[in-house]
């Protein structure tokens, strides 16, 4: 062989090193994971490094106005997407807790209140009732609404979405917690367009 056939096969080598290289470097940037604010699972007796990103701001949102947006709600959506609760908690009468408290009867319980179930320090500290707005708050980011708190699910950012679940946690109780009286809030969100 002689030298530029070699010089062939030593530029392919090198231009097929680089390619793998360009692709590595760009798909780390399209597909980069932000850093946890705080660890999913904490080792007891472990030292925690504080890892303190820069949180965007979380946009005010207005508060609908629940006497006319929890009958527009949609329960049979929400038990749907409460399903995602499942593995966490359950919200038939006399169930069980799971890694969360039973929420049955939740609208309008005093807040860490279930028997039997040991609430962080936190929610604990928090105190009172679990009313629609405050559930309604809670259920968009709930570790902003209650910090330190133990549940770790990141939220329903969709107001939609967490209306349709506060109405199915509604008839979740013996008697449905009464609606409040009408404030002139903001409107329900609309409901989304059927698929076609």
């Amino acid at each position: 062989m002689d030298s530029f056939e070699w010089n062939k096969i030593i530029g392919s080598v090198l231009g097929t090193v680089l390619f793998i290289v360009a692709v590595h470097i760009a798909s780390q940037f399209i597909y980069a994971a932000p850093s946890p604010a705080k660890a999913a699972y904490i080792v007891p007796g472990a030292q925690v490094a504080s890892v303190t990103p820069a949180a965007p701001a979380q946009a005010a949102e207005s508060i609908p106005n629940f006497a006319t947006a929890i009958p527009m709600a949609d329960a049979m959506q929400g038990a749907m997407i409460a399903e995602r609760c499942a593995a966490c908690h359950d919200w038939t009468k006399g169930g069980p807790n799971k890694i969360g408290p039973n929420l049955y009867g939740v609208v309008g319980r005093p807040r860490a209140s279930h028997p039997g179930f040991e609430y962080s320090a936190a929610m604990k500290a928090k105190g009172g009732t679990w009313t629609y707005p405050d559930l309604f708050t809670f259920l968009r980011q709930p570790p902003v609404f209650v910090p330190g708190t133990k549940m770790s699910f990141a939220g329903l950012p969709n107001a939609k979405d967490r209306l349709d679940v506060i109405a199915f946690l509604r008839m979740q109780a013996d008697m449905p917690y009464p609606l409040p009286a009408s404030t002139g809030g903001a409107a329900a969100p609309a409901p989304a367009p059927p698929a076609r």
